[in-house]
């Protein structure tokens, strides 16, 4: 017997069961994890679950055959196909501690405050994150920006955090989703075999009723919610920001450098950067003597202590005891290191990923999942809830719309069905529910820069889990799905 069939005799194909018992094994850690941890789960005890998780999906591999050294190349490709948004995590550190320092995030809070009524709030943030998003087609850098911001005034309103980044995760996703500067909306069309502007009209059937009932949620929520000692915050955070800040519209430039960069299409980690470096140099201008407070080196000369003090900011965030609790917890915050627990985590999570993929684990699931398909209904359901499950086991967005997009592309043709629904099920649920994952590289970036944990939004970003929900019901009735003739699904 020759060498060559000796091996392929020792790689066993997976059963269901191999591929199903490292996601329920995973399933059953991060469950236990909440119980436990509650909302703290997300900042070490689930990555022990995940790491846990990696290793038991590798034994199965070793099981079948599969060297440790091809999934440890596995785990290498899955880490980094996400080194960028790393990065970008790094920058949004950097750039909250130094917008902290210099005042863009008080004077955004501060104008914020004397604009926003407490009794439209909610939707107010949807607005505003939505009209951002869309303009420069980037979840991540509004919520690094303005919504920032917003959760800021929410404190100044004495409004709920947790319903305030709910609110920015439904407006920046949503902006986002329609955007043709996204990343994800582009690729979405492109690994469907579409074109970005058909996709786009073909989402707005999806997405269109879908913020209109979040909207109107969020609305019920705010009236229902809004002025129970909302004045007697707003004025004591008013009075601390402008006794501790120089306020002036100044300091929004930054702000609005980011966004034109962005809207621009300059790449997001230089961009990032840029809008940090810029936040340092306003706080040297206009808070010269909180930056020198701050390092706190009496030996060092002015200029020396200006670049230390901006530098420390970039890593280790901005500190201060300004005597108004509510002000110290928004501006205590911010620095690089400030991104190292979620930066584990989405390590860990795509560990997980990279083992199951490469032990061959996650094509048997999607196998499984593509031999129960019938009828339109429940292919447009198996798409949602593939790109949902990708997004649950692999941890990654680009993944979870790249792997769905590929699978079912050819059964989409097959029966007659237009690109575009198989595009638009994919960023309906792919895209959408990334935030909702909080080991996913978008849960995590969330948590991380909003300051709130993802189970702790999670109920509350209303249109990221309600646009799934009605992409499956028009899907099951099918509503706004389109066909093709013979000529063009024969290729």
């Amino acid at each position: 017997m020759s060498s060559s069939s000796q091996k392929k005799r020792s790689f066993n194909t997976p059963s269901l069961f191999d591929a199903l018992f490292p996601v329920l094994f995973l399933m059953s850690l991060l469950v236990l994890s909440v119980y436990l941890f509650r909302t703290d789960a997300t900042w070490g005890p689930n990555q022990i679950a995940l790491i846990f998780s990696s290793l038991v999906a590798a034994l199965i591999g070793m099981k079948n055959g599969v060297s440790w050294e091809s999934m440890t190349e596995g785990v290498v490709r899955s880490i980094s196909q996400a080194l960028p948004a790393i990065f970008i995590l790094l920058g949004i550190g950097a750039l909250i501690g130094t917008w902290a320092m210099s005042g863009t995030i008080g004077t955004m809070i501060y104008y914020g405050l004397q604009v926003l009524d407490p009794k439209v709030f909610y939707p107010s943030v949807v607005v505003v994150t939505a009209l951002v998003s869309a303009s420069i087609g980037s979840s991540w850098t509004t919520a690094g920006t303005v919504g920032v911001g917003m959760i800021g005034i929410s404190h100044g309103l004495g409004m709920s955090e947790a319903i305030t980044a709910g609110a920015i995760v439904s407006g920046s996703y949503f902006g986002d989703k329609l955007s043709p500067l996204s990343d994800t909306t582009n690729l979405a069309p492109a690994v469907a075999g579409t074109d970005l502007y058909t996709h786009i009209r073909h989402m707005v059937w999806t997405t269109t009723p879908s913020m209109l009932i979040a909207l109107g949620i969020f609305s019920l929520i705010g009236l229902n919610t809004a002025g129970s000692g909302a004045l007697e915050v707003r004025e004591e955070t008013l009075r601390a920001l402008t006794q501790y800040y120089e306020i002036t519209p100044w300091l929004l430039l930054p702000l609005a450098a980011v966004m034109l960069m962005a809207f621009l299409r300059w790449k997001p980690f230089p961009v990032i950067i840029i809008g940090s470096l810029l936040g340092g140099i306003f706080a040297v201008i206009f808070q010269p003597d909180m930056v020198l407070h701050y390092i706190n080196r009496p030996e060092l000369s002015t200029p020396l202590g200006m670049i230390a003090g901006v530098w420390k900011a970039m890593y280790s965030g901005y500190e201060v005891a300004t005597g108004f609790p509510i002000v110290d917890k928004l501006l205590n915050r911010g620095g690089m290191g400030s991104m190292l627990e979620v930066i584990w985590l989405v390590l860990s999570a795509l560990m997980f990923g990279g083992v199951m993929e490469a032990a061959g684990l996650l094509k048997r699931l999607l196998d499984a999942i593509i031999h129960l398909v019938k009828g339109t209904g429940s292919l447009i359901t198996a798409t949602l809830a593939t790109a949902l499950g990708l997004n649950i086991v692999t941890s990654d967005q680009y993944m979870s719309i790249v792997l769905t997009g590929r699978m079912y592309r050819l059964e989409y043709q097959r029966r007659g069905l237009a690109p575009e629904n198989l595009s638009r099920a994919v960023e309906d649920s792919g895209t959408l529910t990334s935030p909702l994952v909080p080991w996913s590289a978008c849960g995590a970036y969330m948590a991380g820069t909003l300051g709130v944990a993802t189970l702790t939004y999670l109920p509350f970003a209303f249109f990221n889990w309600i646009n799934p929900i009605v992409a499956l019901i028009m899907g099951l009735k099918g509503w706004s799905v389109k066909r093709i003739g013979p000529e063009e699904s024969g290729h």
